[in-house]
């Protein structure tokens, strides 16, 4: 895992080298899968901590913690992006949550590890294929190609998007 304590820093650095043809993303792992998420929506990174469920959330919210005086859900992405159970691991230990926000939405992303900052250029990246395997198309903005792998950059709008599982 890339050492980013100093999240603010490289967030700055970030702006300054920001353009039209790139941006910089936190990638992070999900089982083997790797997955990326615009710096400017992450606020902090820490190790998991302890949890309070909340009764009726909807079933991807896990619980809720208390992050400096205010209570923040947190979203298990194996559950939301309905991931094989064979490859989650089911004890959080060594789990990393990545606080983001996204207007005036504060949440945790429940996730495997953070693996590094990097820069993208807008050329390296593609929409989806049209039949995408594993996780919801919608869920992903698009991929990029680097040298020897590939980054789902992911829509974080539509994972927080909560629609209404029962019918009425």
């Amino acid at each position: 895992m890339t050492d980013i304590e100093n999240l603010e820093e490289i967030k700055s650095k970030a702006e300054a080298m920001t353009d039209e043809n790139s941006f910089q993303v936190v990638s992070f792992q999900l089982g083997e899968e790797e997955f990326g998420i615009n710096i400017f929506n992450v606020k902090e990174i820490i190790n998991t901590i302890q949890m309070t469920r909340v009764p009726n959330a909807p079933p991807f919210v896990v619980g809720v913690v208390n992050m400096r005086g205010r209570v923040i859900p947190i979203v298990d992405l194996y559950i939301r992006f309905g991931l094989s159970e064979k490859t989650q691991n089911k004890n959080n230990n060594g789990k990393v949550i990545i606080f983001i926000e996204y207007g005036n939405l504060s949440v945790g992303l429940l996730v495997d590890g953070v693996r590094e900052v990097i820069r993208i250029s807008n050329s390296i990246t593609e929409p989806p294929p049209a039949m995408v395997s594993g996780i919801h198309a919608d869920y992903i903005t698009s991929i990029a190609k680097l040298e020897s792998r590939l980054l789902i950059l992911l829509d974080i709008a539509k994972i927080l998007e909560v629609k209404s599982e029962v019918e009425v």
